[in-house]
């Protein structure tokens, strides 16, 4: 046996020893396989070579880089490491085992194969460049264009490099140089498919989509079965509210790669905007298996979670976000946002918009305004910045601005920031002096346009809520600046004079947290009354038990609401709970709300879930409730307008924030104080109170319109004429003080 053993070792090594001699001519038809681009025989003769000379560096190394071009990033790696153990002095191989890794998504790997490339070879632009887009993945933002520099700098009309720098400057938001940048490796290539798509994505961060669609769409007639790009314009589709066209396009990126991050990112996004739980929550953590440090896919997390109701689950997510990027302007806006969902009180809520301030809005140059005439009895000029001039629960309550207003005294310029248009945009735009379309403008854009119109008084209506502008207003392009209606809670903007608030949504004892100066209105939202018929007649007349119902957000139904709720339906023995929102069309939401009653002891036969109906419908649903019940820590706003409006109380509870103290506020400036708790006990009262009197349900269902009528929160007109005096004194203060807000802090 050791003979045999023996014989072959021999026999082996002579046939080694003769292929040695065969190798560089089987080496040389390989490369010129490869050039000629037959790869599949390229890569037979390769491992042809290897199989006899295990060790052969050539073989390994071309072999490495077809596996490279051909998408095997593993197969790569085994083969460029076994080349660097043939080799260990060819940068080019730890150059390319480098990009092998970051393929794989091993960044810290990948950043030490190539910087080890550029040790042996310190002028390697290839090297520096993979390095560059390495460092990106590795959030090294600066570092990456330094890389991209020095390799620039090695080779001028490496149009790779000037790529892939843009691409760094775009992560940057230094858009003009990035696009400087594409327009250079254009020069060098006028079909360089990347610079184009780069161009895109310059003009999407700029807003500017219709140019970003034409040079997304470029690059796609050039070759469309480049995933990424597919993936860049689901993000415009996304951006725009073309959801469907941005389904197609993220599932056509993700049929060519699948595992494509930003093609699942992107998926993600589309279900949460489209109340899709589920498949929003399994395309998240697609993406986080392969990069835990998504910060995208992380704060979506969070968003999936706060749409279930499960508040401290989102806000850990949008922590985390925030941890791996402390600048994620987005993830601030869903925690602002989000917070407001939690029992948190006004520190907290004040602390995370002051964040906000921080980390953006400091960092946005302030502008030097034009002198302006002072006189304080001019026609002023009010502008509305808002991104829901549209059938919006927000557009409900400012429309009253605009159709109210006093056009004698004041003009009035509306900048709509949303490419979501409908009947309503229309009826806004017919109602003012002025109408801009900034969809398409960029911060810089919109604040040179509000600046060059000579708006005296700039109002922010979105606050701190999806498509707001607040960019724009901490370059203060406007002598005065205020907050309210839409999200009436604060912004922490040093550039923001005024919040339009009450007395009740803000005590006086928490006003040095915010940092406007808080301006007192009859409430701090009104709301136009609903133009037609309603019924007089509470529904326990008819059907002989109470129906409580509950016209809100889902995820503003908290645990602690739904505890007090269950005790409520067991003191007043069988009543019902109609809970009507359109995230109830979702059977994942449906099913788990419902669960969540059950396992507080509610009966599910005790529950109605309806879904999403046109408004009309939806107030008529008003007919079927005989008390309503305001959620908690988020209360209601519009929604406890239009339980108002349809003749149906609504029992509050004032709680330690601007969120939990709305519908209080808006119940006590109608009038009905005996109606607003100060705690779970005082609330459980007042529901067991009326629940048992259905006499006097019925009266102040007959007497609510007229009531809300006399009311200057109710009235609409009385209530703009109380915004105006507001508008008229921030001038004259304004102009006494020779060009000085008396807001400013």
């Amino acid at each position: 046996m050791a003979s045999n053993v023996g014989s072959r070792a021999f026999q082996n090594a002579r046939l080694q020893k003769q292929f040695r001699k065969e190798a560089p001519a089987a080496m040389e038809g390989a490369v010129a396989a490869y050039r000629a681009g037959r790869i599949a025989d390229a890569a037979t003769l390769c491992r042809r070579i290897i199989e006899m000379l295990p060790d052969h560096f050539d073989a390994l190394r071309l072999l490495g880089v077809i596996e490279l071009d051909s998408g095997r990033f593993n197969e790569a790696e085994q083969a460029l490491n076994r080349a660097v153990g043939a080799n260990p002095r060819s940068a080019e191989v730890h150059s390319n085992l480098g990009l092998a890794l970051a393929k794989l998504g091993r960044f810290e790997q990948a950043r030490k194969c190539q910087e080890k490339a550029i040790a042996l070879q310190p002028n390697f632009p290839t090297a520096l460049t993979n390095l560059g887009n390495t460092l990106m993945r590795l959030r090294h933002f600066e570092q990456a264009v330094q890389a991209h520099d020095k390799a620039i700098r090695f080779k001028p009309d490496y149009g790779d490099a000037y790529v892939n720098r843009g691409m760094a400057l775009v992560l940057l938001n230094r858009n003009e140089e990035a696009d400087r940048d594409f327009d250079r490796a254009l020069a060098l290539n006028a079909r360089q498919l990347q610079a184009i798509a780069g161009k895109g994505l310059v003009n999407l961060g700029l807003r500017h989509y219709d140019e970003a669609r034409a040079r997304f769409d470029t690059a796609l007639a050039i070759n469309p079965d480049v995933a990424e790009v597919l993936a860049y314009r689901g993000r415009l589709h996304t951006q725009t509210g073309e959801f469907d066209k941005a389904e197609a396009d993220f599932d056509a990126a993700l049929a060519i790669d699948p595992e494509l991050e930003g093609g699942w990112r992107g998926k993600a996004q589309v279900a949460v905007l489209k109340g899709k739980v589920a498949p929003a929550i399994a395309a998240c953590n697609k993406v986080l298996v392969r990069n835990p440090n998504c910060e995208i896919a992380t704060l979506m997390l969070g968003n999936c979670c706060a749409k279930q109701g499960e508040v401290e689950a989102a806000i850990a997510h949008m922590d985390r976000a925030l941890a791996i990027k402390p600048d994620f302007q987005d993830a601030i806006t869903k925690k602002i946002f989000t917070l407001d969902f939690a029992d948190v009180g006004f520190a907290a809520h004040q602390a995370v918009r002051r964040y906000w301030w921080e980390a953006v809005g400091s960092k946005v140059p302030r502008r030097r305004l034009r002198d302006r005439n002072l006189d304080p009895e001019r026609r002023i000029v009010v502008g509305y910045v808002s991104s829901d001039f549209r059938l919006h629960s927000a557009a409900m309550i400012f429309i009253a601005l605009l159709r109210c207003y006093d056009r004698a005294n004041f003009e009035v310029v509306c900048y709509s920031c949303s490419s979501q248009r409908d009947g309503f945009t229309d009826e806004c735009r017919a109602l003012v002096d002025r109408w801009v379309d900034a969809t398409q403008l960029s911060d810089l854009e919109l604040a040179d346009r509000i600046e060059s119109d000579g708006i005296d008084i700039l109002i922010d209506l979105p606050g701190h809520t999806d498509g707001h502008r607040l960019s724009v207003f901490a370059a203060k392009p406007a002598p005065i600046q205020a907050t309210g209606w839409g999200h009436a809670t604060g912004t922490g903007l040093l550039t923001m004079d005024y919040l339009f608030s009450d007395p009740v949504l803000i005590p006086q004892d928490v006003r040095h947290l915010f940092a406007e100066k808080v301006y007192d209105l009859p409430c701090f939202i009104t709301m136009e009354p609903f133009q037609g018929p309603h019924s007089l007649t509470p529904p326990i007349v008819r059907n002989g038990y109470v129906t409580f119902g509950v016209f809100n957000r889902v995820d503003k139904i908290s645990d602690r609401a739904l505890a007090v709720w269950s005790k409520l339906l067991q003191a007043v023995p069988g009543s019902i709970i109609m809970i009507k929102h359109g995230a109830l069309n979702d059977a994942f939401v449906r099913d788990n709300l419902i669960g969540r009653l059950v396992a507080y002891g509610v009966a599910a036969d005790r529950v109605r879930c309806l879904g999403s109906t046109p408004r009309g419908e939806h107030l008529a649903q008003f007919a079927n409730v005989d008390i309503s019940l305001d959620p908690f820590p988020q209360n209601g706003g519009v929604s406890t307008w239009e339980s108002l409006q349809m003749g149906v109380p609504v029992v509050a509870k004032l709680g330690s924030g601007c969120s939990s103290r709305a519908s209080g506020s808006i119940v006590k400036a109608i009038g009905l104080d005996d109606w607003v708790a100060e705690d779970d006990d005082g609330y459980l009262a007042i529901a067991e109170k009326y629940a048992s009197r259905p006499s006097e349900l019925a009266a102040l269902r007959a007497r609510l319109p007229s009531m809300m009528e006399n009311s200057e929160a109710g009235n609409p007109v009385l209530y703009v004429r109380r915004a105006e005096e507001a508008y008229r004194r921030f001038w004259r203060d304004y102009c006494a003080s020779g060009g000085e807000p008396a807001g400013a802090k």
